[in-house]
């Protein structure tokens, strides 16, 4: 008995010190958050669980990235776009039950975009909000997950005949020679294994799955087997082919920028040799717009930025001049990206507007670090940093 009882002693300082432990623990994270930071912070497992066709009906994912800079490119299945920016004009893509769980997520733990938009669901009086700080580059660091594409994406890359593989998952008696996207393949799900020889010998080259819409699995089980054969770029485009039917006669609308300045590979970007060279030589003979926030802005930038925040950008853009090439920059591209795409809409007659797609930190010091180039790229700015690289905030 004496024994039972010690052992329940020696048990239950067990337990308390881990309870401490853990709450210690807990704390101390909280502590080390931002004080930005959303109140409500959820992991990759809590998303996933509801990432899913079909997706529950009181649960909405919302990306609040740049919707054409970003979200295009690639997202969280099944999460739809609500960049930050234009949150309180796209109210109605909210759901009206107060209590459906949203998961905001952005561009990772340095990005503000989506704590900023959580505050502002709470605000409007939803009760169960979360935040997946992580973002979408934590969603894609765990083994097994892909990113699904836009419709506008798809059709950028069919019309310029990238080089990608298109796979329609879809029957193929009843729905691929009925109709499908052009230079698509046909394999279907229910016979992958039969017909996975059609896949690319080269396991790095780019996968898109479709098939039948947002309620259809097949896709998804297909882009999940490829990987399992060791393919590392795949993606879905879960809108599949309903969607892509009703858009396909809809022509092209992308706007070609002048090239008094050289693109790069991105519509819209920079050239960053380009853009090396303007900052070492003659860094006046452009106006750069830093659209990070103030308080970003603040830590460091260009010498000569000027700082107008993507959230003001809308009203402050008559004051941008028509005289000089304009450069935005930001933390990764995200922001910059969405006020190139913002001038497109409002000023369509400033041609000259460009935007840097970098990962880039800016030190208190002016010292610059390029997370996307190699590191003779900083010799441009007078100076290299022996410090790790780390991604900037969006």
């Amino acid at each position: 008995m004496k024994i039972q009882r010690g052992l329940s002693a020696i048990f239950g300082l067990i337990l308390m010190l881990a309870m401490l432990t853990g709450t210690a623990s807990a704390a101390g994270e909280k502590a080390d958050a931002p004080d930005w930071y959303f109140h409500e912070i959820v992991d990759a497992n809590f998303v996933a669980q509801y990432a899913k066709v079909p997706m529950a009906e009181n649960v909405m994912i919302i990306d609040s990235r740049p919707r054409q800079a970003k979200y295009d490119r690639g997202h969280i299945p099944m999460a739809i776009s609500i960049p930050d920016t234009y949150f309180d004009k796209m109210t109605d893509l909210l759901p009206k039950d107060k209590n459906t769980l949203l998961i905001f997520y952005c561009g990772g733990f340095k990005c503000k975009l989506s704590h900023k938009s959580a505050a502002k669901a709470e605000a409007l009086g939803y009760r169960n909000v979360k935040v997946f700080a992580a973002g979408f580059p934590g969603w894609m660091k765990v083994k097994g997950h892909y990113a699904s594409v836009s419709t506008a994406w798809m059709k950028k890359q069919i019309g310029s005949q990238a080089d990608m593989v298109v796979v329609d998952a879809r029957p193929k008696l009843k729905k691929y020679d009925k109709g499908h996207i052009p230079g698509a393949i046909s394999i279907p799900d229910t016979q992958f294994d039969k017909f996975k020889n059609q896949l690319p010998e080269d396991k790095n080259k780019l996968v898109v799955f479709y098939c039948g819409g947002f309620k259809c699995k097949l896709s998804h089980k297909s882009a999940q087997r490829a990987m399992a054969m060791g393919y590392s770029n795949v993606k879905v485009y879960a809108a599949g082919y309903p969607e892509w039917k009703t858009v396909a006669g809809v022509q092209n609308t992308a706007r070609n920028t002048s090239e008094k300045l050289k693109a790069g590979k991105e519509e819209g970007s920079i050239d960053i040799d380009k853009f090396k060279k303007i900052i070492a030589d003659k860094p006046e003979s452009i106006y750069l717009v830093d659209v990070r926030d103030k308080d970003e802005f603040a830590q460091g930038s260009f010498k000569t930025a000027v700082n107008i925040p993507v959230d003001e950008l809308e009203g402050r853009i008559n004051s941008l001049p028509k005289d000089k090439p304009i450069v935005f920059v930001c933390g990764t591209g995200a922001r910059s990206g969405e006020s190139y795409y913002m001038l497109q809409d409002l000023r369509p007659e400033l041609k000259n507007v460009y935007y840097l797609d970098a990962e880039l930190t800016i030190h208190k010091d002016g010292g610059l670090i390029f997370g996307r180039y190699p590191a003779g790229f900083l010799g441009c700015v007078g100076r290299q940093f022996p410090t790790p690289f780390s991604a900037g905030s969006i």
